[in-house]
């Protein structure tokens, strides 16, 4: 088991051994220094978590010069440490001083032991959740530099339209099918608002029950019913000053929709178990696959909640729409799983490339990646071809009988209506130059 390390810097070597027996009774590694040189070679060669540092050795008695000048060293140097100064008098001024300079907490001498290792714990503790963020912060970036980037005119539409409105506290209501990409979208979304620094909650809202809907949304305190035993922080208090990402919102259930409306409206809600009316700060954004209006119709869904959802609605189109996106995403899904499979030598052929370009698919992106993340799997070779993508349902695998000119005039119809009658780019999805494929539309009679 790991032992956090703490270096005491102090001349006196009778409050280092005190605070040596103190600490190595609480489970922590001391490691000892009598002055800040020795301090700062001790740093080199030790992985030190936390300093307790002594403000005055040998130039004087009172002023702390000797400490404020290593705590100077140590803010211009690589080493992120919390640092606990230390001193035998009551000094507010050297304390505020020290602070300043990046300790992160003061205490005297003779210090109290309880609260010494109360105030240790809790700079460790603090410090660990630093390198967290941190680290979370990378990924994030890391997951930016990798992002796709879209090349359709549908997408680059919607993201031009994300962009504009990011920035605002609009309520978002994004539709489309599923696996389209929503919930990667509404992080977009939140990564450009005012509200990027703080948290991205996104809960799904078809997995909730109707019995805890109250307790996962606004939490609940210890006994506030018989299954709770500890008090629950909801989603809108984790939301609090971020985003709150409502997806399947169309699987709310009726008698809870109320509920959220109320929030909503007055940014108002009471935790479960207490009568203290909290807050809402979040800026809320939605998801569904569902026709809302149908719903609405049907009398299963608030119209007034759907107004509050959807001041702005962006619907994502489906992959089939993005024909430009499936051969460069087939590419990112495959590099992508091949560094995470450490099996990065793969490559597409033009053929997989066409098959792939020729579905219809119908779970989307996700489906997409799936598809790239199995065919990595359980590749023989490195250059894939159609047979390594395993689409046993493409629709031109199961061709009914017919004559090649009924099949070639159903291909070039299937290629106007996946292009949006564009006949230069159905053309070249058929590998067909665009005067020959004028005069397979005079052939066959049909209309751009």
């Amino acid at each position: 088991m790991y032992k956090p390390q703490i270096l005491v810097v102090d001349d006196s070597p009778e409050i280092r051994l005190s605070a040596a027996f103190i600490l190595e009774d609480q489970g922590f590694t001391v490691l000892e220094a009598e002055n800040h040189h020795y301090a700062q070679t001790a740093l080199g060669d030790n992985n030190v978590d936390l300093i307790l540092l002594d403000m005055n050795f040998s130039l004087d008695t009172t002023s702390g010069e000797e400490g404020l000048r290593f705590l100077t060293w140590l803010s211009k140097s690589n080493f992120v440490i919390p640092v606990i100064a230390m001193t035998g008098w009551s000094n507010v001024d050297l304390a505020v001083n020290a602070m300043r300079l990046g300790a992160c907490d003061f205490v005297e001498k003779p210090w109290n032991n309880q609260r010494l290792i109360q105030i240790i714990r809790q700079q460790l503790k603090l410090a660990g959740l630093q390198v967290q963020n941190k680290k979370l912060k990378q990924q994030l970036e890391s997951v930016d530099e990798q992002d796709f980037t879209w090349r359709s005119g549908v997408m680059k539409k919607l993201l031009q339209q994300i962009d504009s409105v990011a920035a605002t506290d609009a309520s978002i209501l994004l539709t489309g099918d599923n696996g389209t990409g929503k919930s990667h979208l509404a992080q977009r979304i939140h990564q450009k608002s005012a509200r990027a620094s703080d948290t991205f909650i996104s809960v799904n809202m078809g997995a909730i029950s109707e019995s805890l809907f109250e307790s996962e949304m606004f939490g609940h305190k210890k006994g506030a019913f018989t299954d709770a035993k500890d008090n629950r922080i909801g989603r809108f208090e984790l939301a609090k000053h971020g985003t709150l990402f409502l997806d399947e919102i169309a699987n709310i259930p009726q008698s809870q929709q109320a509920k959220l409306l109320r929030v909503l409206e007055s940014g108002e809600y009471e935790v479960l178990g207490s009568s203290l009316t909290q807050h809402a700060d979040s800026r809320i954004i939605s998801a569904t696959n569902g026709d809302i209006a149908q719903l609405i119709s049907d009398g299963t869904f608030r119209e007034d909640l759907y107004f509050r959802l959807n001041t702005i609605e962006l619907r994502v189109p489906s992959l089939k729409e993005r024909q430009e996106d499936i051969a460069p995403l087939a590419k990112h899904f495959l590099a992508l799983h091949g560094k995470k499979y450490k099996r990065e030598e793969y490559t597409l052929t033009a053929s997989a490339l066409k098959t792939l370009e020729a579905y219809h698919w119908p779970g989307n992106v996700r489906e997409m990646s799936h598809l790239m993340e199995r065919a990595v799997l359980l590749a023989q070779t490195s250059s894939l071809g159609p047979e390594d993508l395993h689409l046993s349902n493409l629709k031109h695998n199961n061709l009914p009988m017919m004559t090649l000119d009924e099949a070639e005039q159903k291909l070039i119809e299937q290629a106007l209506v996946l292009h949006h009658n564009n006949v230069p780019k159905a053309a070249i999805t058929l590998g067909l130059t665009k005067s020959s494929m004028y005069r397979r539309l005079e052939k066959y009679g049909i209309k751009e």
